[in-house]
């Protein structure tokens, strides 16, 4: 086996874990980082399959106590049918566009070109949010409306365009209709369990053929690379919303951005 798969294998795994939760794309970053390391063999998407869910393992084992608490209960306390059933609104308006446009979406916008142009377009748009006064009238999970998951699961759409992010589009969402930071970064990452994973299995179905057991050690390489690298920014992430604004993100989207314009440009 090639010595650089395995050198790919674990600075896709890296990326993946350190963008997935973050407010700048980590589709883009891994297309940005594929196309550059010239990752583009037929196994290619099995193994982004592979390190989102490490990422999203990262998520299960850090939030295990109240995932726990939900599922147990999820039979006779209305809390924790709430809580489902917030995850669940969020999560079907992407989930049904994905359905519709999967292909489409995978064909055309899928360049470096097409991501930077979404870095820089949500980085001005986080930054324009930032500077926006916004009223605060939710600061818990547990207290978001019906109506205010739904609203976060329609900005998710937009993630679906590769570049845009799915954490960016939900918290900024979030903050948008009322969430405070905490609430929304953290809704942000429940919500990401259901959602990546639908994504992941769907993929796993339509590339299962794909899957060979020489492969497994690059998968497993970059799976444990991404579940340890989400599990340090999840942690780090969360202790800086509490005392910090998105603005740092946006400028990095806005620079990279432009970097990868001109880079693929020329």
């Amino acid at each position: 086996m090639d010595f650089s798969l395995y050198f790919s294998s674990f600075i896709l795994g890296l990326i993946e874990g350190a963008t997935e939760f973050l407010p700048v794309s980590s589709t883009g970053h891994l297309i940005i980082a594929g196309e550059l390391l010239k990752f583009n063999q037929a196994s290619a998407n099995v193994f982004e399959i592979f390190i989102q869910l490490g990422a999203i393992v990262a998520i299960v084992v850090e939030y295990r106590k109240t995932l726990f608490k939900v599922a147990s209960n999820a039979h006779s306390n209305k809390e924790s049918q709430d809580f489902i059933l917030r995850l669940f609104i969020a999560f079907l308006p992407a989930a049904i566009l994905g359905l519709l446009f999967h292909k489409a979406i995978k064909a055309y916008l899928f360049s470096p070109l097409y991501v930077s142009l979404a870095l820089i377009l949500g980085g001005l748009a986080m930054m324009a949010i930032e500077k926006r006064p916004l009223k605060i009238n939710t600061k818990a999970t547990n207290d978001i409306s019906m109506m205010q998951a739904f609203k976060i699961g329609c900005a998710q759409c937009l993630s679906l365009i590769p570049g845009v992010s799915r954490a960016a589009a939900t918290i900024m969402g979030g903050m948008l209709i009322g969430l405070n930071r905490k609430t929304a970064t953290e809704f942000s990452f429940y919500l990401a369990i259901p959602v990546i994973t639908a994504a992941s299995l769907f993929d796993l179905l339509k590339n299962f053929h794909d899957l060979t057991m020489q492969d497994l050690p690059i998968f497993a390489i970059g799976f444990v690379t991404a579940f340890l690298s989400a599990y340090a920014v999840i942690k780090l992430f969360i202790r800086f919303v509490a005392t910090h604004t998105f603005i740092s993100f946006a400028w990095y989207r806005i620079i990279l951005g432009i970097l990868v314009f001109i880079y693929f440009s020329a």
